[in-house]
């Protein structure tokens, strides 16, 4: 009786013990997540984080891309560079009449060094352009947009020696009369802003 009731009476600790492990086992798991979430957490903020001040580092660069250029662009310490060419003159196309035209050009140009390069490419620059003016009229050349186009096109002639196609201006194909006239397409190019030749100026503008 006395050994029996005493391997009863041992019996509840040992149930209560293996219930204790079992609720320190639950609890540490508990822990172990927790734990695991709150590292996955703090990778993910550090991740998110870190991308956002690489985001912040590359609008800063080009902000200070952007204002580098337009401080190099309006900036009054460094004058503008300009290198006179000799006048043109051109017999022009017109069919009525024997007209000319005597053309002082001078070019703007983003700096000396360039300048330079275009002396050493001038017999080419001076034959497109002349060429341009060949194919011009005295009514073409007397009015302000004529000018302004001719003002264009010598400026894609002076750059293209140098391997440099500039952009031209959209213009629309013939089309027949029951249809929109159509956008030429054209091959991707240098935008005239991009160009080296900044501006092309008139020094005299003669036409007979």
């Amino acid at each position: 009786m006395s050994a029996a009731a005493a391997t009863a009476e041992a019996a509840p600790p040992a149930k209560g013990k293996k219930k204790l492990i079992i609720i320190l086992a639950v609890v540490l798991l508990l822990v172990a997540g927790g734990g695991g979430a709150a590292v996955f957490l703090m990778k993910k903020k550090a991740a998110e984080a870190a991308a956002t001040e690489a985001e912040e580092e590359d609008g800063g660069h080009a902000s200070a891309k952007g204002k580098a250029k337009a401080e190099a662009k309006h900036d009054p310490a460094q004058p503008p560079v300009f290198l006179p060419l000799d006048p043109f003159v051109v017999n022009l196309a017109d069919k009525d009449a024997d007209r000319y035209a005597q053309i002082g050009v001078t070019l703007e140009v983003e700096d000396a060094k360039l300048g330079d390069q275009l002396k050493a490419y001038m017999p080419a620059i001076r034959n497109g352009i002349l060429m341009v003016l060949a194919h011009k009229t005295s009514t073409e050349l007397l009015t302000r947009e004529g000018k302004e186009k001719l003002a264009g096109e010598i400026m894609r002639e002076s750059v293209r020696p140098l391997g440099i196609e500039l952009e031209e201006p959209e213009e629309d194909e013939p089309a027949a009369d029951d249809e929109k006239p159509k956008k030429k397409k054209k091959k991707r190019k240098t935008a005239a802003d991009e160009s080296p030749v900044k501006h092309v100026h008139f020094s005299n503008f003669i036409i007979q």
